[in-house]
């Protein structure tokens, strides 16, 4: 089982630590593509246009600001950096030993600037999402997915991957169709269904919990996915077609 998620937009800065190391990370063959971007950044972040080139209001100035000396800010495991309403909902710290070294095995965090990390990577905070067009990369949505192919394929082997990735990260990689399914999240209320941006980042992250919570074998299959979905959520799986996935839906009533 793989799970895939995307980062969250904020960050909770290590208080203290060492700096990250980049031949501590997962996907050590991304190194010189990480090299690349760090020093994107690090230059977009110090220039008069940053807030427009990273997207963000004058409000996140200090993160804009951290971008430029990540080199030397403290790191921490990515589970504890990655906060907000999926990560919350995972509850990681909330986990058993035994949980967390599952979810450090199972979990693999799409990044605009790290393009893929393993979930217990010592990272430090910063402000990038996978839509930012650097001066000096490009768009990273497209970067990435230059890189990402062989390193993830071969992560992936014959697993079942469950995709929780927003669309912006999905678009770094195309997991293989026919092992993957996608996870979206609705809302049925008077017959009418909606999709819900905030439940869908709190409902995945309680999806990927029991997955990784759950007694007995991971799921390996969409179908066996859908099983213990229905457990406690109201769930359909929409077959794979062409290079389209497995769909798992869940639908939220009320």
């Amino acid at each position: 089982m793989l799970i895939l998620l995307p980062p969250s937009e904020g960050k909770t800065p290590a208080a203290t630590g060492a700096p990250f190391a980049l031949d501590e990370l997962s996907f050590p063959g991304l190194n010189p593509a990480r090299k690349e971007v760090l020093a994107a950044l690090a230059g977009a972040s110090s220039a008069d246009d940053a807030l427009g080139v990273l997207g963000v209001g004058a409000s996140l100035l200090d993160e804009v600001r951290r971008n430029t000396a990540l080199d030397v800010e403290p790191a921490a495991p990515a589970h504890t950096i990655y906060s907000g309403v999926l990560y919350d909902a995972l509850g990681y710290h909330r986990m058993t030993p035994v949980q967390q070294r599952r979810a450090d095995a199972a979990v693999v965090i799409i990044s605009g600037l790290w393009g893929a990390i393993g979930f217990a990577d010592r990272v430090p905070a910063y402000r990038l999402s996978m839509g930012v067009s650097l001066p000096e990369t490009g768009r990273l949505s497209s970067y990435w997915k230059r890189e990402l192919s062989e390193p993830l394929s071969r992560r992936a082997d014959d697993e079942l991957i469950i995709d929780c990735r927003s669309s912006s990260y999905s678009s770094a990689w195309a997991a293989p169709a026919h092992q993957t399914a996608a996870v979206n999240v609705f809302q049925q209320r008077h017959g009418r269904r909606t999709v819900v941006s905030h439940f869908a980042k709190h409902t995945r992250g309680e999806l990927a919990r029991h997955l990784l919570t759950r007694r007995g074998a991971p799921p390996s299959t969409p179908q066996s996915l859908l099983k213990a979905a229905r457990r406690h959520w109201d769930a359909e799986l929409v077959e794979a077609s062409g290079r389209k996935p497995y769909q798992l839906n869940i639908v939220l009533h009320g």
